[in-house]
């Protein structure tokens, strides 16, 4: 009986917003896609949070845009409120996150991806990956269709063998209630790739008719909204905004929760999956953090088109009976009513040693992966992933050098080293702890750390380019201009230092240097600075930030001068470390098992030493020589 047989440059097996990315990176780049999905309601489906962004997630989110990406566009049009997170701290760890009208946005990233050039959407199963002698050859429906291309980006997210649970309740079903793929891990499993057990979880959605919003407290977004996308006008995106609210646990929610931990599946052995250290359920803070008397919970709108409000903070596998009791204990929630009960899910993933920095499998030429079947979290780390796995799979495919983000270029760098660097047994979620550079990789300068990357792979057009190189040029001459503009110690001057409780002038001195003042900066100047040009407030900020942290950006220079030094020493891939005297025994095995692509990611590897390193520099330094 014959079957249907197509084919086509990339397979990309998965809709979610890894899988958006891949899709619509390998289309734009010219090469005919198909994006396969097991439901087409669920593309760029937010089955948890309604938000995009947050502390370092937002980093993640314009990094993506000054690449080429869709994410920041898509939420630009689509959000219902917007925030800088951590204003009050320094510019390193603001970050942006927006509430999102999570209807709107998956329609949006919808309509994006069917009117894309080269791109085909296709609603099935993907059962098989098809190899020969270590390469991609296809891919195979359920339906037992064939489908042969050059290069596929698994971007399977909580589907794989997905089990929804809650208390006694497990159903075999990926996030609210959409078919699991039940199929593919046996022929991931079977062409060599390891694979791990996660779980996450997500709070109940609650009716906003029966809340009292009179005791929470309100929480607006900002007064001036800052755009995720470089490309969006500022201007268009200022408009009213919907409020989110907070509210707190007590020692009443504590309690019901403690009395009924044996009916919990996380804690009865039910659920065998690791979950999210840094995302943990109620139940895991109530246990975990026994001396905390309360815990917040965000309630926050699930759009403008439904009355349902998502409880952030307070995700649970309890029983639905629980579920009710503990909710109606928190203030405001006293009458509530629950939409969709509260779950945890479970999934299969994989081990993301496997994959080379370029998101390609080691062991099968084309296969690509991205998004949660990599062992992160989150909408954005997904998002990141899949772009990057889909960029890679079309250079590939045209010959092109794969484009791999160092940790000194990108939190994407850091995020992608992290997962194929570390041993990591739970889910990956970035922060901005993890990026050693972060004073250099802030999400306002992200324009103008990546753009040029974009424009080089081919995803960011002539006049977003154009846009960067005028930028820089305008930073750089302002900063010139006002390393220039000398102040003296005149009676305004004088007044004006007082007011800002400054310490008064002895000597003349530039307008840079009150700039490095802490009381101080650009905006504060302006009355002085008579010479000063209209400039954009992009430019003012990075003009003000670029002057008044410059020893410490001068200093982190220096340490990433120091690291391009050990990232530029390549080791041979076909290294045999048993070979190399002195290095211990552990070592040998992670660098064996890892088989990293230069030192500065051997150094990285969990058991490599600072001695293992030193032997390995002396061993490479002496093969040179012979």
């Amino acid at each position: 009986m014959p079957f249907l047989e197509e084919t086509y440059d990339v397979a990309v097996v998965g809709a979610g917003h890894a899988g958006c990315e891949a899709a619509l990176a390998c289309a734009r780049l010219g090469l005919e896609t198909i994006m396969f999905t097991v439901s087409v309601d669920s593309i760029a489906l937010m089955p948890c949070n309604p938000n995009i962004g947050g502390s370092s997630k937002g980093h993640l989110v314009r990094e993506l845009d000054a690449l080429g990406g869709q994410m920041g566009k898509n939420i630009d049009q689509t959000f219902i409120q917007s925030k800088m997170l951590n204003e009050s701290k320094g510019p390193a760890v603001h970050s942006l996150r927006a509430q999102a009208d999570k209807q709107a946005y998956t329609r949006l990233m919808r309509q994006t991806l069917e009117n894309t050039d080269h791109l085909t959407i296709r609603q099935a199963e993907v059962s098989e990956i098809l190899v020969e002698e270590g390469v991609l050859t296809g891919v195979k429906t359920f339906s037992g269709a064939v489908y042969h291309v050059k290069a596929a980006v698994l971007c399977t997210g909580t589907y794989l063998r997905a089990r929804c649970i809650y208390g006694e309740v497990s159903n075999p079903t990926g996030p609210n209630g959409l078919q699991a793929a039940n199929h593919l891990t046996d022929s991931l499993k079977a062409n060599g790739i390891e694979m791990f057990r996660f779980k996450t979880g997500t709070p109940a959605r609650v009716d906003k008719r029966s809340i009292d919003f009179s005791k929470m407290e309100e929480q607006f977004g900002d007064q001036r909204i800052v755009p995720f996308s470089f490309s969006t006008d500022p201007e268009s995106v200022q408009k009213e905004q919907v409020s989110c609210w907070l509210t707190y646990t007590n020692e009443n929610t504590h309690k019901i929760i403690r009395d009924n931990l044996e009916r919990s599946p996380l804690f009865s052995g039910v659920i065998e999956g690791t979950g999210p250290r840094y995302c943990p359920s109620i139940e895991d803070k109530v246990v975990k953090f026994p001396d905390k008397e309360r815990h917040q919970v965000f309630v926050e709108p699930e759009g403008l088109y439904t009355n349902e409000m998502y409880l952030g903070g307070m995700s649970s596998s309890l029983p639905e009976d629980v579920q009710y009791a503990m909710y109606r204990t928190v203030p405001g929630l006293e009458n509530v009513k629950i939409v969709r009960n509260a779950y945890a899910i479970e999934y299969d993933c994989i081990n993301s040693r496997q994959l080379k920095a370029s998101l390609e499998f080691k062991k099968i030429k084309g296969l690509f992966s991205g998004g949660q079947f990599n062992g992160s979290s989150g909408y954005e780390e997904a998002a990141v992933q899949g772009f990057m796995a889909g960029v890679n799979a079309a250079m590939e495919i045209l010959g092109r050098e794969p484009v791999v983000l160092d940790r000194s270029q990108a939190y994407i760098g850091v995020l992608i080293d992290d997962l194929v660097t570390k041993e990591n047994r739970e889910p990956y979620r970035m922060m901005t702890s993890r990026a050693e550079y972060r004073l250099l990789l802030r999400q306002d300068n992200a324009d103008l750390r990546l753009r040029k990357i974009g424009y080089e792979i081919g995803l960011v057009s002539q006049e977003e380019y154009d846009r960067v190189i005028w930028k820089e040029k305008a930073i750089e001459e302002e900063i010139e201009r006002l390393e220039k503009v000398n102040v003296g110690t005149g009676e305004k001057i004088q007044e004006f230092l007082n007011r800002y409780e400054s310490t008064p002038l002895k000597s003349g001195t530039t307008l840079a240097e009150l700039i490095k003042r802490p009381e101080l900066d650009y905006d504060k100047l302006a009355e002085l600075d008579e010479g000063r040009p209209s400039l954009p407030q992009d430019v003012q900020e990075q003009v003000n930030i670029n002057i008044k942290y410059e020893g410490y950006i001068k200093r982190q220079m220096q340490q990433v001068a120091h690291f391009k030094k050990l990232e530029s020493k390549k080791i041979p891939e076909d290294l045999d470390y048993a070979a190399v005297g002195s290095l211990r025994k552990e070592a040998v095995q992670k660098l064996n098992a890892f088989k990293p692509a230069n030192i500065g990611q051997a150094s990285r590897i969990s058991g490599v030493s600072p001695a293992d390193i030193s032997v390995l520099l002396v061993y490479l330094e002496s093969r040179k020589m012979k």
